[in-house]
């Protein structure tokens, strides 16, 4: 049997050989392993070694699974679950875009450091390559994209293996088009979240996403709402409040969520009160002007980048006036009122 040492791979006392009341101090989540494959965990005297080699051929039949492979499964649920226990130990503090070039070869005059807390703007025409840019952010590109451009972690070029790495979840992604396919309720789905986080007060996590989220729905829905039957908004909402209350990841990548059925200043405010660095691609004039930068894209390149002005600023609240009177009357047409009244702004 292929022997996995955590001496090797975690610094801790051996996965395999350690008595499971020393693992489920270093591991506290260790006996969900055996709950997820039908066992009954281990005694707390008893090695998980010894307790996979007293299973008998029928209970390997049962579980679906050789003696091997448990073996194997179990050291590396562990490594992950403590991997995730110490995701917390990476602190983002920026991220920076060297400029690369356009779809003609043109360099970009670009050299952009962002910080917890901010929000980016993409803004430009279809096709000219805003989706591209937020694909090099994701990747973390090193000069090896078709834009050439390469970014920066923390000042410092992340290793290669950080793009698939479990332990570096710098990224959560939002888009126009969401739709759930799990028969789960949505208290259901977030407390699956937060508890696969480790998280602690779970009740009252799921208590405060969900409530955030009907902040920011243009309906509202309850907790035993099923997931499927939530609206494009509605599931947005969810997702947003999830990212924020809930997610590990430090940068939030959206694609266009202005039609997206949810209160857009509220939901940007969500995100950087929980210090996320939001880089979102929009043609909307209220999520533009709320970003503290705004990278205007042609050709598949950045060819200008604005800081507003203040009287860009003062203008965001006039047009932010006009954007709650539209939702307003929406609500209104929604329950059947009439709109004959003088429509102040």
């Amino acid at each position: 049997m292929q022997t996995y040492t955590s001496a090797a791979r975690t610094g801790n006392p051996d996965l395999l050989t350690s008595p499971a009341a020393l693992l489920r101090r270093i591991v506290p989540a260790m006996d969900d392993f055996f709950t997820s494959a039908g066992l009954d965990a281990p005694d707390d005297r008893e090695t998980p070694e010894s307790f996979f080699k007293g299973l008998s051929c029928d209970t390997l039949q049962d579980i679906g699974m050789e003696r091997e492979l448990l073996s194997s499964s179990f050291v590396d649920f562990c490594i992950s679950m403590q991997a995730l226990a110490e995701d917390s130990s990476f602190r983002l503090s920026s991220i920076r875009v060297q400029g690369g070039h356009d779809k003609s070869g043109n360099g970009e005059d670009l050299d952009l450091e962002m910080h917890p807390g901010e929000i980016i703007c993409l803004v430009g025409p279809t096709g000219s390559g805003k989706s591209r840019f937020l694909a090099d952010i994701e990747w973390m590109a090193r000069g090896d994209t078709p834009t050439g451009r390469n970014i920066l972690i923390n000042g410092r070029q992340p290793d290669i293996s950080w793009r698939h790495s479990q332990e570096h979840r710098l990224f959560a992604q939002l888009s126009q088009n969401m739709n759930f396919v799990m028969d789960v309720t949505v208290a259901e789905f977030v407390r699956m979240h937060a508890e696969s986080r480790l998280l602690q007060n779970c009740d009252e996590l799921v208590e405060r996403v969900i409530a955030k989220g009907n902040e920011l729905a243009g309906e509202p829905f309850t907790a035993d709402t099923s997931l499927t039957d939530l609206s494009g908004g509605q599931s947005r909402s969810v997702m947003i409040a999830d990212i924020a209350l809930l997610s590990s990841s430090p940068i939030v990548l959206i694609d266009e969520i202005e039609n997206a059925g949810i209160d857009r200043t509220k939901a940007l405010d969500l995100l950087v009160g929980e210090e996320k660095i939001v880089i979102i691609a929009t043609h909307d004039p209220i999520l533009a002007l709320m970003g503290e930068k705004r990278l205007i894209m042609k050709n598949g390149g950045i060819c200008r980048v604005i800081t507003p002005t203040p009287e860009e600023t003062a203008n965001l609240k006039v047009i932010d006036r006009l954007d709650k009177t539209l939702l307003d009357l929406r609500s209104r047409i929604r329950r059947g009122e009439r709109i004959d009244f003088a429509i102040e702004v």
